[in-house]
């Protein structure tokens, strides 16, 4: 049955058209300038964290050893290569004749070792040029943060209280610091949740200004508007698809994101007072919807792989000819089954890999810190490498900053009964942290460890942050209460700070007495 509105008198058409605005869309903060130079500050901060003696250890650390070489391989062949023995010494000496003629099969896609390259290709093949692309990486992420949480907040100050938690995260410094993955993957992601806040505000606003006419005009609503143009949703599938495109762990944030994208279109439409939310949401703006993301996200993978597609001798690259098709397979080019082929043989690999170590964890041990992971440790004795007590070490072990995680563990209850009385804020932030922590629960036979949670804890500092905006209180509160809040908010963020002051030694390879170094690990799993 169609829904009808009575024609109102033209004042009271006005008053419903703005109860209906203020409803779909909430006005964003009028600091404008602050809303940049805030979060432009706390980057910078995060850059002096990141950046400063990044040189430091002056070696190949942990999966360095993989990632640095075939970064520095594809920007040569434009694909992996085999590399001999002594490749780490050789490399360390200035000597980069290092790789054999022959394909080598790496087990994750080429965008985070392309950024990589691209730093090797600046500064050189030493330890500053192949990290200085994840140190920005990590910088990006800071400032994204703090813009995404002045926008879900609605709040400059909140927004950058949380770019300024994640840029003093010992977790997030150590993988800003090293040439891995999954600080490049951590960006994207992010990318991708703010991409999706902004198209949300946009799409909302229009609803609001189409369902106000709509009112004014006494007109009955029915099926309601259909955007086909959502440039900031097309965006989002380009950062989910470099995210894919650096670790697979993508997919599952590419599913997560997309049903909330879908529930954040029929919380629209029913506010907007549009018939049958649930069904127009799925028939008319589902199919926009999947199109726009995931065919962004899949274009840009498979662009992602065109230096393997474009290297005849890379490998797998050649095996489709090697491997006659069936008659309905003649239709797919060779390169598309050859890449085909490729992927069959890296899930081959991920599904199967129940190698022990010694730093893996499951991943319920990641939010309390149960198992963090050493990249590097040495100790020395007096009078070696500068150390001028009878004994000294330099770490650099990847582990969240202490009250930031476990303040993070209470929050996300916090925001999980929000969620509950729904504030879709919560549920944003839940689904953030869903989409990047809870698959991983599933591999319990898996080798899996302790860092891959750099790509979650973007998200729990959002989780604090709104804690701690609902312990300052509402603007209008009392000045009493406004002020026992704003104590109580204050006090734990510089509890925070002085814990990541404490620990940044043992994140930056600092030379340290040996007794610091111990007196930091508070529990011998650390260790």
């Amino acid at each position: 049955m169609t829904q009808t509105v009575d024609a109102p008198e033209a004042s009271g058409g006005s008053r419903a058209a703005d109860v209906l605005r203020a409803r779909l869309n909430r006005p964003m903060p009028t600091d404008r300038v602050w809303g940049w130079i805030g979060p432009l500050l706390v980057g910078a901060i995060a850059a002096v964290l990141r950046l400063v003696d990044l040189g430091r250890p002056h070696k190949i650390i942990f999966d360095e050893t993989y990632y640095a070489k075939d970064a520095l391989s594809q920007l040569e062949f434009g694909h992996a290569r085999k590399f001999v023995e002594d490749a780490n010494e050789r490399i360390l000496d200035g000597d980069l004749d290092v790789f054999l003629d022959e394909p080598s099969f790496v087990v994750h896609p080429p965008v985070g070792k392309f950024l990589i390259a691209q730093g090797i290709r600046v500064f050189g093949m030493d330890p500053f040029g192949w990290r200085v692309a994840v140190a920005l990486a990590g910088v990006v992420t800071v400032i994204l943060l703090a813009r995404i949480g002045r926008r879900l907040f609605r709040s400059t100050l909140l927004g950058c209280l949380a770019g300024l938690l994640l840029a003093v995260d010992g977790l997030s410094i150590v993988m800003s610091r090293t040439a891995v993955l999954d600080g490049i993957l951590a960006m994207f992601i992010v990318a991708a949740f703010g991409c999706l806040l902004v198209d949300r505000d946009q799409a909302r606003a229009r609803y609001a200004e189409w369902a106000a006419v709509k009112v004014s005009a006494g007109q009955a609503m029915g099926d309601g508007p259909l955007f086909g143009w959502r440039p900031w949703r097309i965006a989002a599938g380009v950062m989910l698809g470099l995210a894919c495109g650096t670790k697979w762990s993508g997919l599952y944030v590419v599913a997560v994101f997309g049903l909330m994208t879908v529930l954040w279109e029929i919380s629209a439409r029913r506010a907007a007072g549009i018939q049958s939310p649930v069904l127009n949401s799925l028939l008319r703006d589902g199919p926009m919807a999947f199109v726009s993301m995931i065919g962004a996200a899949l274009a840009t993978y498979l662009v992602s792989w065109s230096g393997w597609i474009a290297s005849a001798d890379a490998w797998s690259r050649q095996w489709a000819a090697d491997n006659p098709p069936s008659t309905l397979g003649a239709l797919v080019p060779s390169w598309l089954r050859s890449l085909w082929h490729y992927h069959w043989e890296m899930w081959h690999f991920h599904t199967g890999l129940t190698n022990d170590h010694d730093y893996m964890s499951q991943a319920w041990e990641w939010l309390y810190l149960g198992r963090p992971v050493s990249f590097d440790y040495e100790s020395f004795d007096l009078g070696e490498n500068g150390c001028e007590v009878e004994r000294c070490s330099q770490a650099v072990l990847a582990l969240g900053t202490p009250p930031l995680w476990w303040g993070a563990c209470a929050a996300l209850l916090v925001c999980l009964w929000w969620w509950f009385k729904r504030d879709w804020r919560a549920g944003a932030i839940l689904a953030g942290v869903i989409a990047t922590w809870v698959p991983w629960l599933i591999f319990v036979d898996r080798t899996i460890f302790y860092f891959y949670a750099v790509a979650v804890i973007p998200f729990m500092v959002l989780a604090v942050v709104f804690a701690l905006g609902l312990i300052i209180g509402p603007r209008d509160a009392s000045p009493s209460r406004r002020a026992i809040g704003v104590a109580i908010a204050g006090g734990y963020v510089l509890v925070v700070l002085a814990a990541a002051a404490y620990f940044y030694p043992i994140h930056v390879d600092q030379l340290i007495p040996y007794d610091d170094w111990r007196a930091r690990m508070w529990f011998d799993r650390w260790i």
